[in-house]
C-alpha cells in the first residue's frame, strides 16, 4: 500500500534530500491533503519538532481533523514526540497512531523505562517505532545523530512495545533512485511486525515489491514531483 507523506517545516510541506538539503516547499498543505484523499493512510511528520527548532501543532492537528473527517483517512503522526505526555497529547488529536523515534534510545541503548511509560498510557498497537538508518545505523534526532545500533539487531527487543515500524533509509530518502530491497527484505526476516519502508521509493513496480514481502511504502518526493513511475 501507498501512504502519501506530508513532512512539515516552517508551516510548508516540505520534501528534503538525505534529511538535510530542501528540494522542495509547498505552502498551499491542504491542497495536498486535497490530492492525497484517495488514500487510506496519511503520514504526517513534524519535521520542526524532530529537529528540535519548534513545532507545527496547530497544522498538524488541523490535517488530522480534515484527514479522518472530511476523507476518512487514517492518519500517523511523528517528529519530536520525546515525553510520553506529547504521545498522549497527539493521540487526542485523532492520530491513529503515533510515531516515536529518539527516545526509544538513551546514551546508544534501547530506552525500556520510556517504552514501558508509553504503553501504560497509549495502547502499544497505537505506537510506530521509527528505526531510520544512516550508512547501516539507526540514526535519531532529525538524522543528526547516528547510534551504534543496527535496525535489525533491536527490533526483537522492541516488538512487544509497538504495533509496527517505520523504516527510512536516510541514504536513499528525497532521492528518488529507487528502494533498497535488500535492505528492506533483510528488515522483514527478522520481524514478523508491520513495517513501513520508506527511502528512494519511485516506482509501482518497487511498491508492488514491497508490498508482496509485506510492507507498506511511504513516498514523498515522487508523488510530490508527479514522476511516480
Amino acid at each position: 500500500m501507498l501512504i502519501p507523506c506530508i513532512d512539515l517545516q516552517d508551516g510548508q510541506a516540505v520534501q528534503l534530500v538525505h534529511g538535510r538539503k530542501r528540494e522542495l516547499a509547498v505552502a498551499d498543505v491542504f491542497g495536498l491533503l486535497q490530492k492525497f484523499r484517495k488514500y487510506p493512510w496519511l503520514h504526517v511528520i513534524d519535521l520542526d519538532a524532530a529537529m528540535g527548532k519548534g513545532s507545527n501543532d496547530q497544522l498538524v492537528r488541523a490535517l488530522c481533523t480534515q484527514a479522518r473527517t472530511k476523507f476518512g483517512m487514517k492518519v500517523r503522526v511523528g517528529g519530536g514526540i520525546r515525553t510520553v505526555l506529547r504521545a498522549e497529547k497527539i493521540a487526542k488529536w485523532g492520530a491513529n497512531q503515533i510515531v516515536v523515534g529518539s527516545a526509544v534510545f538513551r546514551d546508544g541503548k534501547v530506552n525500556m523505562r520510556f517504552l514501558r511509560q508509553l504503553n501504560r498510557e497509549v495502547n502499544r498497537k497505537r505506537i510506530v517505532i521509527a528505526l531510520d538508518t544512516l550508512q547501516g545505523r539507526i540514526t535519531i534526532h532529525g538524522w543528526r545523530r547516528r547510534l551504534a545500533l543496527q535496525a535489525e539487531k533491536v527490533m526483537a527487543q522492541l516488538e512487544p512495545f509497538c504495533g509496527g515500524f517505520l523504516c527510512t533509509d536516510v541514504d536513499r530518502e528525497g532521492t528518488m533512485t529507487g528502494a533498497n530491497l535488500k535492505w528492506f527484505q533483510k528488515l522483514r526476516d527478522v520481524t514478523g511486525h508491520p513495517i513501513i519502508a520508506a527511502g528512494g521509493i519511485s516506482t509501482r513496480r518497487e511498491i508492488a515489491a514491497l508490498e508482496k514481502i509485506g510492507m507498506d511504502a511511504a513516498v514523498g518526493m515522487a508523488l510530490y514531483k508527479n514522476c511516480l513511475r
